[in-house]
């Protein structure tokens, strides 16, 4: 019989190829698992982890083959990432910012397929996208994705203040990101900025940046509650050159691309929510393992037999149900082909999906720390760890109030989503 594989926890209908995409990903759990606490206590992205992703080939996972990848989607990514979840927080969620680059080649690419940029426009398009592909697939590069900033907007959760101006032979980027892995560690930074000569969402544009770039450096050292080792330091540029080549600005073109994305503004955020459940699961395990094992000195039952260890037991297990019952229903939602249900209700699916994943997933973490006691109860073992993790995923992107505050604003104003249509981007072609 074939042996469970920690994906098919969270997708139990793995084909083939992505059952052999898995096997890839649990050969390296150990090796993951081993370095974690003493990443975690130090609160820094083990040097070796970039390495043993290319070798498992894991840096190319969502990249198309003809790109060097190994062709795999969505339910790939959020498979790998609750897989690496369960061992290491810190690494799923530094593994996400490199995958969630492949989105900058992918989504523009789409784009050029539906006609959304015009003759003038696709040469730079696609000289871009198939660039960051490339370095993904075939050169095994390590990205890092930096979009969000410090400062908000009453009406968004990003707000894109990073400048780009142009100078002779590219541009020239000052600004600063707030969140964002693998500062200091990735061989290239995809940073979103604002073309300085253009107004409105059409400057927003994309830029591939060196590590060794003039200019440019990590914002702070991540002091953060939790994923301390996912070398998540934000990034300062000032004066950082890019060249005209690894650009993607195009008036419009990052907008007209997010147009394809099939859930979230730029897709694939569900993958994220994916490690805090995978960091759920690898805490009830080692909770559950560890009342199973000791011992009762009068009567030698485990622990775990206590009324008050089952009433644990049967809220954890309602609660790793729901969590998996949220996660999977958005990963079809996104994934599926054809698609389930129209962009906006994805959308608004995923409004309520994040926050209850997420608070199922941190209730998960303090049952876990609850079954184990004050014994189990350490700041940087499983548990700790895990705890900790967890409570990241109450405020990261959004909280569940918010998510639940934004759909009921949906309902009530028929917004159907924040972000633009397909037909909006053509429109905004053909008036260019």
């Amino acid at each position: 019989m074939t042996a469970m594989l920690t994906a098919e926890y969270l997708l139990d209908d793995l084909d083939p190829d992505e059952r052999a995409r898995a096997e890839r990903v649990e050969s390296i759990l150990p090796a993951v698992r081993d370095a974690a606490q003493d990443a975690d206590a130090r609160g820094e992205f083990p040097t070796g982890h970039v390495k043993l992703l290319a070798d498992a080939g894991l840096l190319g996972l969502v990249v198309p083959q003809e790109f060097g990848g190994l062709g795999g989607g969505l339910r790939d990514l959020a498979a790998t990432t609750y897989a690496l979840g369960t061992v290491c927080g810190s690494t799923a969620l530094a593994y996400f910012f490199h995958c969630s680059a492949s989105s900058r080649g992918l989504l523009p690419l789409a784009a050029l397929d539906a006609g959304l940029y015009g003759e003038d426009e696709a040469d730079e398009v696609r000289t871009f996208a198939e660039r960051v592909l490339y370095l993904m697939g075939r050169d095994t590069s390590c990205l890092a994705n930096f979009a969000s900033e410090a400062p908000k907007a009453s009406n968004a959760n990003v707000l894109i203040s990073t400048t780009a101006t142009p100078t002779d032979g590219g541009w020239l980027l000052n600004g600063e990101k707030s969140f964002g892995c693998l500062s200091g560690t990735a061989d290239y930074y995809l940073v979103t900025a604002r073309r300085s000569d253009v107004d409105g969402l059409d400057a927003i544009s994309l830029f591939l940046v060196a590590r060794d770039s003039e200019g440019i450096r990590p914002r702070q050292q991540w002091n953060g509650l939790g994923m301390r080792a996912s070398d998540n330091h934000g990034l300062v540029m000032e004066d950082t050159f890019v060249p005209a080549a690894d650009a993607l600005a195009v008036p419009g073109g990052f907008a007209r691309a997010t147009t394809l994305s099939r859930g979230s503004w730029v897709g694939n955020q569900v993958a994220i929510a994916a490690i805090y459940a995978g960091v759920a699961q690898g805490a009830w395990d080692f909770a559950f393992d560890r009342t199973m094992n000791a011992r009762f000195a009068d009567t030698g039952k485990p622990i775990a037999s206590s009324p008050m260890h089952q009433a644990l037991i049967g809220e954890a297990q309602q609660r790793l149900g729901d969590m998996h019952l949220w996660l999977r229903r958005q990963v079809e939602l996104e994934a599926s082909d054809p698609p389930i249900l129209p962009k906006p209700d994805v959308v608004k699916s995923w409004k309520l999906a994040k926050g209850a994943i997420c608070e199922n997933a941190f209730a998960v973490a303090i049952a876990s720390m609850k079954m184990c006691g004050t014994s189990g109860a350490l700041m940087d073992n499983t548990i700790g760890r895990a705890v900790r993790d967890t409570a990241m995923g109450l405020v990261q992107a959004f909280p569940a109030e918010r998510g639940r505050l934004d759909l009921a604003q949906m309902l009530v104003d028929d917004e159907s989503w924040l972000g633009l249509t397909t037909q909006d981007a053509m429109d905004r072609k053909e008036r260019a």
